[in-house]
């Protein structure tokens, strides 16, 4: 393999778009996330460039002019938009007169959804591409590399070239072959079902009504509606929203089939809406390996309505999963209370290599301790499934065997 050559692009447009797409559909653990039309409108929006702290440096790795591994690299001055909080790991080095910014990492932009980030066509390749991303890491003088939300096989590439693993909990449900809504509720305690219901029941009595379109029958009415909905719930929190309305628009016009909107309505009147991304075995929308899948991505409200957002994020959402047979529902980074509507607990998983020797040993006591905590916390977890008895053996095999 000594005729590969590591190549560094400052833009998602200087990669083929379709040779990357084409490396994507090989992987195990595709996402609608990591196609190039996603990358590409998260830089020409100005969403993820670097005046927002996202200096794109995306690696490739060619054999002549054959594509045979690739990642999406960020060079990043702050910690923002990551999801996997190293925030005390750089206050640390800041108390020691060092800097831990600028920094890479190999993520999806303000998108914690595991998957794969390192895009090859055989182990050799992505060994490689892990390789040549700690040399270039050395190189440019970064002080450390992060992938994030790794898949399987990138996970064992980067533990292979000694990067530290470190691991976070999701909460993500998996379609226990239920014929309908009302199944699934039969599967659950009845603690879990009479609250369900009883969260439901609020929602239908304020005289709240959903519709839901897909891809093209999206109308820009309703995205204008959406943005709405999204920047005033991230000003609500006090910050800016991190996507444009143009980063909307982009993959709404690229790949329009992965997405999915639900709209509450009043009195005729729209008042809060949620978007699913999907994960079909369609052309154009994502790759076809592996099962499809939903992912959980925005929620706003212009009304308050007591479990407004429970129906609008979960409730319509899984309900739909079932009627189209949508194996996995992913609902986001953190939320223990996702476990009362039959989310349950996943471990995800990523991987940091540090270039100061004795920041590394300790960021790596710090991990072997985290770690521990973290599988005390599975544990317990998993004893606070919302399945009946009967249905918990079942249903946790399905989940660990996703793992």
């Amino acid at each position: 393999m000594t005729d590969l050559v590591l190549h560094i692009h400052t833009a998602p447009s200087d990669i083929d778009a379709a040779a990357w797409n084409d490396l994507l559909a090989q992987q195990a653990a595709p996402s609608p996330f990591m196609r190039h039309e996603y990358l590409a409108a998260m830089h020409d929006s100005q969403s993820a460039t670097p005046e927002s702290g996202w200096t794109a440096a995306f690696v490739t790795l060619k054999r002549g002019k054959q594509l045979v591994a690739a990642c999406p690299v960020y060079v990043k001055d702050h910690s923002y938009g990551e999801y996997v909080f190293d925030f005390a790991w750089a206050n640390a080095y800041e108390q020691n007169g060092l800097s831990y910014y600028p920094k890479a990492v190999v993520a999806v932009p303000f998108t914690p959804v595991p998957g794969a980030r390192l895009l090859a066509r055989d182990p050799e390749s992505r060994a490689l591409l892990v390789h040549g991303l700690i040399q270039w890491c050395k190189q440019e003088s970064l002080s450390s590399l992060h992938l994030l939300f790794g898949a399987e096989d990138d996970i064992k590439a980067c533990e292979d070239a000694g990067l530290m693993l470190r691991h976070t909990v999701q909460f993500h449900w998996t379609h226990g072959g239920w014929a309908d809504f009302e199944a699934f509720l039969a599967s659950l305690s009845h603690d879990k079902r009479k609250k369900i219901r009883q969260e439901r029941r609020k929602v239908a009595d304020a005289g709240v009504t959903f519709r839901w379109s897909r891809g093209a029958d999206i109308t820009p009415a309703d995205w204008d509606f959406f943005y709405l909905c999204y920047a005033r719930t991230y000003r609500e929190h006090g910050n800016a929203p991190y996507l444009t309305r143009d980063f909307f628009q982009r993959v709404a016009d690229t790949l329009p089939q992965a997405w999915l909107l639900f709209v509450a309505e009043r009195e005729g009147k729209p008042i809060a809406t949620s978007l699913i991304a999907l994960s079909a075995d369609e052309p154009g929308v994502s790759c076809t390996a592996g099962p499809k899948v939903a992912y959980g991505r925005y929620w706003g409200a212009l009304e308050r309505v007591d479990c407004l957002h429970f129906e609008a994020c979960y409730y319509r959402p899984l309900q739909w999963c079932i009627d189209h047979g949508v194996e996995r529902f992913e609902g986001g980074a953190q939320g223990e209370h996702k476990m009362a509507r039959a989310l349950m607990p996943v471990k995800t998983t990523s991987a940091h290599w540090l270039a100061h020797p004795s920041f590394a040993d300790a960021v790596e006591r710090f991990l072997e301790r985290e770690d521990a905590g973290i599988d005390n916390y599975m544990a317990h977890l998993d004893e606070r499934s919302p399945f009946k008895a009967g249905h918990i053996e079942t249903h946790m095999v399905a989940i660990h065997k996703k793992d």
